[in-house]
């Protein structure tokens, strides 16, 4: 799977160590515009990734700044993104299933390492279920749009 990455300067090390993992398990990880822990926005983080997803130049994207919250918000402006902030197994696998969260967004001061690496994991691993979550993530594409939800028909 191609992954594109990317974290400000204090997901910095966890981005490194995750992306080598994934590189290791046969991914294609790749991290975009790197702040080699220097400070950086992450709103520019967010965009690099958000872009790489919505372009079809990766197939997921990951995230990582001190909460996840920040890149969260940043990257769900790029249209075509559904970006879910996530902070354990059973949240990552639910962005996934129900609302085919395509970038994932953590945060390095809450989260270890480890936790982070699981949590990638079983977002990774996860399909979309598809369904009746279809609808609600069309609606989700329509308000990028400028569309009222509830005016959509199936």
């Amino acid at each position: 799977m191609r992954i594109a990455l990317s974290a400000d300067h204090r997901g910095h090390a966890a981005i490194r160590a995750l992306a080598d993992k994934l590189n290791r398990e046969g991914h294609q990880a790749q991290i975009l515009g790197e702040c080699q822990g220097a400070p950086c926005d992450y709103p520019e983080r967010a965009w690099d990734v958000g872009k790489a997803v919505a372009e079809d130049r990766a197939d997921l994207g990951i995230l990582v700044c001190g909460t996840g919250i920040g890149m969260s918000i940043a990257a769900n402006k790029v249209r075509g993104v559904r970006a879910a902030v996530v902070h354990d197994e059973m949240t990552a696998q639910l962005s996934r299933s129900h609302n085919n969260a395509n970038v994932l967004c953590l945060s390095a001061d809450l989260l270890g390492q480890r936790l982070i690496e699981k949590i990638a994991e079983v977002w990774i691993a996860t399909p979309f279920e598809g369904g009746r979550h279809t609808r609600r993530v069309h609606k989700i594409a329509a308000m990028e749009l400028g569309q009222n939800p509830a005016e959509l028909r199936d």
